[in-house]
């Protein structure tokens, strides 16, 4: 794998040299970005695969519920419809993509939508909805719209720094997009991370002083939701069929390990979008455990897709969490950017 990337680096410098010059379009005006009249703050990261982009939209949107009428506005990858869709009871991940259709029915009081041309999907949430804000997800490459705030993820295990662009590593665009960010977030920590080791990261970032560095952690709830409602401890009893179709599952497998449970894990890529087929064998599977006490295990994003098609299904939600009491300050840079 890595000597395929290597044959793969001038292709890299290729893609390097052209999003840098789209940047700079877009930097020097050459290239039109759109602002708007209510403020968007873009979540978004450098690089391909899961740096937590859902559980940080979500923790926004309990900031600002409240305060706010929030609109989530995403292009809905996978979907099968085309164009701007604001989202209601009807709609399956299928027709709008499972992130979107999560934060849809995990939040009441909240406007969702889906528009691969972020422009046009601000201007749609404005003109029907009484939005106040709206937070875009997974855009910080689209450069057409200028937003108020930008928050850049990057995984503790795999900070952009250490990384190189398509295809030889996995940057979508050079490190310097980083400048862009007011503020990074480094994502999927271990909850008991030193203040030193948070500073030698920091330092490695080399963040400029407009910038502020924090560092977060998943957090798994205490109880499972689905169809078998009971607290995590308690899993250890059961013989668990896990499924997942996220980018990086194995902090799910390393929590799940650490808690002594017992579990079958059946990998599918990203997004996926399961087949008659693929369900029949997850169902055979599932069938083949001879114990009495079992369950089918998912992660919240992968339940939206599976729950109209098995039963017995339960999932785990995730939240994120501020290390060392920093949500406050962050809280405070997101509140006073919309002032």
């Amino acid at each position: 794998m890595k000597f395929l990337r290597l044959l793969l680096f001038p292709f890299a410098i290729i893609y390097d040299l052209i999003t840098r010059i789209r940047n700079y379009f877009f930097d020097s005006g050459i290239f039109k970005s759109t602002s708007f009249t209510i403020p968007v703050i873009v979540v978004g990261n450098l690089s391909v695969g899961g740096t937590g982009k859902t559980p940080q939209i979500e923790y926004l949107i309990r900031l600002l519920k409240n305060k706010f009428e929030v609109a989530v506005l995403s292009r809905g990858y996978k979907r099968k419809t085309e164009g701007f869709v604001l989202l209601d009871k009807k709609h399956k991940a299928i027709d709008v993509g499972d992130e979107p259709l999560q934060y849809f029915k995990k939040f009441d009081a909240i406007s969702v939508a889906v528009d691969a041309n972020r422009v046009n999907g601000i201007h749609q949430l404005i003109s029907q909805k009484s939005t106040e804000v709206i937070l875009l997800d997974d855009a910080f490459q689209h450069r057409k719209v200028k937003a108020n705030f930008y928050i850049l993820l990057t995984k503790y295990n795999d900070l952009y720094v250490d990384d190189f662009l398509l295809p030889s590593g996995n940057l979508r665009e050079s490190k310097s997009g980083a400048k862009r960010a007011n503020v990074i977030l480094v994502t999927k920590c271990p909850s008991n991370l030193s203040i030193i080791e948070q500073q030698k990261i920091t330092k490695k970032i080399n963040s400029n002083k407009n910038q502020n560095v924090f560092f977060t952690s998943i957090s798994y709830a205490n109880n499972l939701k689905g169809s078998l409602d009971i607290l995590i401890s308690n899993l250890i009893a059961y013989e668990v069929l896990l499924i997942t179709g996220i980018a990086n599952p194995n902090p799910l497998l390393e929590f799940l390990s650490s808690k002594n449970i017992s579990f079958e894990h059946l990998k599918f890529a990203d997004h996926h979008h399961f087949s008659d087929e693929e369900i029949k064998h997850i169902k055979s599977e599932f069938e083949e455990i001879k114990s009495k006490n079992k369950l089918i295990l998912t992660t919240e994003k992968d339940y939206v897709r599976l729950s109209e098609k098995l039963e017995n299904l339960s999932y785990l939600e995730i939240e994120t969490q501020f290390l060392e009491h920093q949500s406050q300050k962050f809280d405070e840079l997101i509140l006073n950017s919309l002032n």
